[in-house]
């Protein structure tokens, strides 16, 4: 088994955090008290931690004719996964900040990837490749 990683992030809001990724992304929770939150995100660790004055960063990467959010973070799904994670998202009224796509098509590193953020402004990547052996292909 891979090993999970944990990212703390910032949020301004838990109650906002606890909807968003236990509800929407269907994240179980974990631990949490009073100014932070653990939540399963696809076998890894992620902890919202209270920040009121938290937001969205600013700073973006042209990424195959896209401006790619930085920072961001997500997780490489399997391809089924990804794509019911696209539907559920635009059924939730998510607002996409690069819709659901295929990128680098016919070249190494192909994959399906989309952003949205979160309600305090974190920038969330989630991708899939149709052969896992683009992961890390140059």
């Amino acid at each position: 088994m891979p090993c999970p990683f944990h990212l703390a992030f910032p949020v301004h809001d838990l109650d906002a955090a606890r909807a968003f990724y236990g509800g929407m992304l269907g994240c179980p929770e974990g631990r949490s008290a009073e100014r932070w939150i653990d939540f399963d995100l696809f076998g890894h660790q992620i902890v919202a931690h209270l920040d009121p004055a938290a937001g969205a960063a600013g700073l973006t990467n042209p990424v195959d004719g896209h401006d790619v959010p930085v920072p961001h973070f997500g997780v490489v799904l399997a391809m089924d996964d990804w794509r019911a994670l696209a539907a559920r998202a635009a059924a939730a009224g998510i607002v996409f900040g690069i819709e659901p796509h295929v990128r680098f098509v016919g070249q190494p590193g192909e994959q399906a990837t989309m952003f949205f953020r979160d309600p305090s402004g974190n920038a969330l990547e989630f991708k899939a490749f149709a052969d896992d052996a683009m992961l890390f292909a140059t």
